[in-house]
């Protein structure tokens, strides 16, 4: 039997959403292979947190803990965490120091696809298309002409390195402007403003599966919103259609870019990249590489429609962590 902490929680504003996730791997893991642990990641703790709710202090040094005083180490951690220090690489910097393998990708590939701005700039020569885009550091001038002027009006202002829907706002108006950006800034201290893109939205899941890279069955969202925000995607707000009802040939491209960019970026362990299709063109938003994990994420549904259950699903990315 192999230990297995699942880490969850973590210290964005998402750390709900994770702990939902990291509980449905809890639960879902295969029992006849694996002892699962789960390990609440706070800035205030990290615990292992047993049935009984009991919390037992993580020991930073070697990540173990002792419980009655016997010590457990890991074999193996499933990464559940949405945000920071999940999905921006200092996790994966930290496993890889102690010499632990873990389920998500390298921490490079974490901290650069959390960086909406450098994820784009390092696809855009590979010919992966995205919005038009404009940035700001907290404490710049704002701009508000030099900045419609750019991207126009509709407008997305988001926080640049968080992972969630959080900070999001869609601008409509020129007075709009300044108190989007404050809300984005709320989240996060660079923010990106991109040009409306007027399409079709999906959701590409591509995982190394087994020793080959696939791309999932296609999501296609139809936010009841003005666009893919907390409520839609969180509360229900949302149609997701998978498949997406796109043509073979769309559905080929879309999954073609998406799989280009997993392969680019040496990606491994999950990934999740939203396209919004516009003039027959997929434009890239963003990746997740710790993408939702609850029985209503994306990445289920898709597994799912690929005949993938969720026990085999998780038990793939602990095997291939392992390997």
């Amino acid at each position: 039997m192999k230990n297995i902490a699942i880490i969850m929680g973590g210290y964005s504003s998402e750390y709900k959403i994770s702990l939902i996730s990291g509980n449905v791997v809890y639960k879902f893991l295969d029992q006849t292979k694996y002892k699962g642990y789960r390990i609440h990641i706070f800035k205030e703790k990290w615990v292992y947190v047993d049935d009984a709710d009991n919390e037992f202090p993580i020991d930073k040094n070697d990540f173990s803990v002792t419980v009655d005083g016997k010590k457990t180490s890991f074999d193996c951690v499933f990464n559940a965490i949405h945000g920071t220090p999940g999905e921006d690489g200092l996790m994966q910097a930290y496993f890889e120091l102690l010499g632990i393998p873990q389920t998500s990708c390298d921490y490079y590939q974490a901290a650069l696809t959390f960086n909406k701005r450098d994820l784009l700039s390092v696809l855009k020569p590979y010919g992966i298309k995205t919005a038009i885009s404009y940035y700001l550091n907290q404490g710049d001038e704002i701009k508000i002409d030099e900045i419609i002027n750019k991207v126009g009006l509709p407008c997305f202002v988001k926080p640049n390195k968080a992972g969630s829907s959080f900070g999001i706002s869609k601008v409509k108006t020129e007075a709009e402007l300044p108190v989007a950006i404050e809300t984005a800034y709320k989240e996060d201290n660079e923010i990106i403003i991109e040009s409306f893109l007027d399409g079709t939205e999906v959701s590409v899941g591509v995982i190394n599966y087994k020793g080959e890279i696939i791309v999932l069955p296609i999501t296609e969202i139809v936010s009841e919103n003005d666009f893919f925000d907390y409520e839609a995607k969180y509360q229900g707000k949302s149609q997701e259609i998978t498949p997406a009802r796109l043509s073979d040939e769309m559905t080929q491209k879309v999954g073609a870019v998406a799989k280009r960019a997993y392969e680019v970026l040496k990606m491994k362990g999950f990934s999740r990249s939203e396209f919004i299709i516009v003039n027959e063109e997929p434009h890239m938003l963003e990746m997740n590489t710790i993408p939702g994990l609850t029985t209503e994420s994306l990445i289920p549904q898709q597994a799912a429609a690929a005949g993938i259950t969720l026990t085999d699903l998780f038990t793939n990315a602990i095997e291939l962590a392992l390997a």
